[in-house]
C-alpha cells in the first residue's frame, strides 16, 4: 500500500507523512526553488523596509492613514517573505521534516497571517480611498489616525485568528477528516474556507475600486465640461485618484500572482492532484513573493511624495559620502597611501 495517498484520515498523520509532500525530485529544482526564493525573499525585505523607513523618516506621510495602511502592506509583506522564505527552502531544499505537528502547523499560521494581512492591508487602502472620493467633505472626521490604528488592530487579530485555527484544533489529525494535497496536517474544510475568505476579500477591493475608479471619472469629465477652475479641493481629488491607480496596479499585480496558487488550491480540493501538478504548486508558490517584491516599486514609481522622500534620502546620501571623502582625515589618508606607493 502506497504510504503517500495524501486522502487518508487521521492514521496518515504521522511526522513520516511530511515525505510525501516533498515533491521536488531533482537536485535543479531543489535549485531552482532556492535561487527564485533567496532572490525574491531579499529584494522583497530590502524594498519594503525602504518603503516603511521613506513613510516614518516623513512626518507629513506618518500622519497620513492612507499611508498607514500602506505600512501595514509592507510589514506584512516583510514578515511574509521572512517565514516564507526559511520553511519553504528548509522543508523542500534541506529536507527538514523532523518537526512536529504543532511546529509545521506554527509556521504555516504565520505564513497565513503575513498574507491574508496584506490582502486585508489592501482592502483597508481600498475603503479608505473608497470614503476619500465618495464623502470628501467628510473624510477627515471618518478617517482619522485614531481609527487607523484601531482597524489595523482588528485587521491583524483577526488574520492571526483565523490561520491559528489548525493549530488550536482544526486540522484533520485531530477531527480525523480529509486530509488536504497540498498542505500537510490540514483540513480540506479549512482550505476551502480560507480560500472563500481570501476570494471574499478580493470581491471587496475589486469593488471598492471599481467604485472609486467610476466616480474619479465622473468628477474628471464634470469638470472638463463645465471648465470648473482647479481648486484645493480639486487638487486632492486629482493626488486621491493618483493613489487609487497606483493601488489597482497593486491588486492587479496581485490577482496575477495569486491566480495559479488559488486555482490550484481549488482544483485540490474537488480531485487528487498529480505529482507534476504539486510541483507545479511549489513553484506558483513564489510568485506570492513576486506580488510582495513588486509592490513596493510601485509605490517608489507613482507615489509623488515617497518618490520625493526617496530622492532626499539618495541626496542626503551622496552628500554624506561626497564629505567623507572631502574630509581632513581622508586626506591624510589619501597623502600617506601615496607615500608608502
Amino acid at each position: 500500500m502506497d504510504i503517500c495517498k495524501i486522502h487518508e484520515n487521521a492514521s496518515k498523520c504521522s511526522v513520516n507523512t511530511m515525505e510525501c509532500f516533498k515533491v521536488l525530485s531533482t537536485q535543479a529544482q531543489k535549485i531552482s526553488i532556492a535561487t527564485l526564493c533567496g532572490l525574491f525573499g531579499t529584494l522583497c525585505v530590502f524594498e519594503n523596509s525602504l518603503v516603511l523607513y521613506l513613510i516614518f523618516s516623513s512626518p507629513r506621510t506618518r500622519r497620513k492613514p492612507s499611508y498607514l495602511f500602506i505600512s501595514s502592506l509592507a510589514l506584512a509583506d516583510i514578515l511574509a517573505s521572512i517565514i516564507f522564505v526559511s520553511s519553504f527552502v528548509n522543508f523542500h531544499l534541506f529536507n527538514e521534516t523532523n518537526f512536529s505537528k504543532e511546529m509545521f502547523l506554527l509556521q504555516l499560521g504565520g505564513v497565513n497571517t503575513s498574507f491574508s494581512a496584506s490582502l486585508s492591508s489592501l482592502l483597508l487602502t481600498a475603503l479608505d480611498r473608497y470614503i476619500s472620493i465618495t464623502r470628501p467633505s467628510e473624510y477627515k472626521l471618518l478617517m482619522t489616525r485614531k481609527k487607523a490604528w484601531i482597524a489595523l488592530g482588528v485587521l491583524w487579530v483577526t488574520c492571526a485568528t483565523i490561520a491559528s485555527l489548525p493549530l488550536l484544533g482544526w486540522n484533520c489529525c485531530t477531527l480525523n477528516s480529509t486530509c488536504s494535497e497540498l498542505f500537510p496536517f490540514v483540513d480540506d474544510n479549512y482550505l476551502s474556507s480560507w480560500i472563500c475568505f481570501v476570494m471574499v476579500l478580493l470581491g471587496c477591493i475589486i469593488y471598492a475600486y471599481a467604485h472609486v475608479l467610476w466616480r474619479a471619472h465622473k468628477h474628471v469629465t464634470y469638470m472638463e465640461k463645465h471648465q470648473v477652475q482647479v481648486g484645493k479641493q480639486n487638487t486632492r481629488m486629482r493626488m486621491d485618484v493618483m493613489l487609487t491607480k497606483t493601488l489597482v496596479m497593486v491588486l492587479t499585480v496581485l490577482v496575477l500572482c495569486w491566480s495559479p496558487v488559488l486555482i490550484l488550491m481549488i482544483y485540490s480540493i474537488f480531485t487528487r492532484l498529480s505529482d507534476h501538478l504539486r510541483k507545479v504548486f511549489a513553484f506558483c508558490s513564489t510568485l506570492c513573493l513576486v506580488n510582495s517584491m513588486v509592490n513596493p516599486l510601485i509605490y517608489a514609481l507613482r507615489s509623488k511624495e515617497l518618490y520625493s522622500s526617496l530622492r532626499m534620502v539618495f541626496s542626503q546620501f551622496r552628500r554624506q559620502m561626497k564629505a567623507s571623502e572631502d574630509s581632513p582625515e581622508a586626506e591624510t589618508t589619501h597623502k600617506s597611501s601615496m607615500i608608502e606607493t
